[in-house]
């Protein structure tokens, strides 16, 4: 089983900006993200579980908005992501995964956090939200 140590080592590995925001509570921003304002993924270390979590927009008003929202969502659910899956929280749309740390790898690692940050890139202009 990997620690947060290794969890750590993992996102250094990455290349990618992040920090730790909390304890083994990290923030990580999708390659070019902060220069384009893309929303971050936070990444939590919660045994026995990672936690990927991006908040990608807020649920529209409207009825024939949100239901038209609700429709891509799924669709992108089934026909797109590799990794992850949309949900709601509230008012929010949020994309999430989480992998089991029992026997995890960088590669793993790795595959999850970048399928979900091309995710958060090229999703929210496919769904109207950027």
């Amino acid at each position: 089983m990997i620690s947060r140590e290794d969890l750590e080592s993992f996102l250094i590995r990455t290349e990618m900006e992040y920090e730790e925001i909390g304890e083994s509570l990290w923030i990580v921003d999708p390659p070019g993200g902060t220069a384009t304002g893309e929303p971050a993924v936070v990444l939590s270390y919660s045994p026995p579980l990672v936690v990927f979590r991006a908040k990608i927009g807020t649920v529209p008003d409207g009825t024939e908005d949100r239901l038209k929202l609700y429709e891509q969502l799924l669709t992108l659910n089934a026909t797109d992501l590799v990794h992850g899956a949309y949900g709601l929280e509230e008012e929010d749309i949020i994309l999430t995964d989480a992998l089991e740390i029992e026997n995890l790898d960088f590669s793993e690692f790795l595959a999850s956090l970048e399928s979900l940050a091309l995710a958060v890139t090229s999703h929210r202009h496919t769904l109207g939200l950027d």
